[in-house]
């Protein structure tokens, strides 16, 4: 007679957002590909602006007009934090590259880090643009 084995335990193939607890370097991760993305986007808004201005005032005046309304603005200053979190979620990834700062807190305070710097540098930015008049 064969002896057989028993059945192989279920396992998850992966972990999934439900078994984990949400926390800031979770989010930061999730969002460090989120803004990866949205900045694909920035960078069609970018070609765009090059062909409306090869494309004469016309199309110029056009676009310009569009990312000068208030979704336009809104669409921009997001872009804005993306670029800025992306740059300093990067800047940890590099540290993580060297091997450091993989303990909790120091993971933590970097995540955090990278959100308030973020949007501290938009909202800077910003500020700035309005300042010299580029708004």
């Amino acid at each position: 007679m064969v002896e057989s084995s028993p059945a192989p335990r279920a396992h998850p193939l992966s972990p999934h957002l439900q078994v984990w607890r949400w926390h800031i370097t979770l989010a930061a991760s999730i969002l460090h590909r989120a803004t990866g993305a949205a900045l694909y986007l920035g960078l069609l808004i970018l070609a765009g602006w090059a062909l409306a201005l090869a494309s004469g005032p016309q199309a110029y005046d056009g676009f310009t007009g569009l990312m000068g309304s208030i979704p336009g603005r809104i669409g921009l200053f997001c872009l804005t934090v993306c670029l800025f979190f992306h740059l300093a979620n990067g800047v940890r990834h590099l540290g993580w590259d060297l091997g450091r700062g993989f303990e909790p807190a120091i993971a933590n305070a970097t995540a955090w880090a990278a959100f308030v710097f973020a949007i501290a540098m938009a909202i800077g930015v910003w500020v700035l643009l309005a300042v010299i008049g580029a708004l």
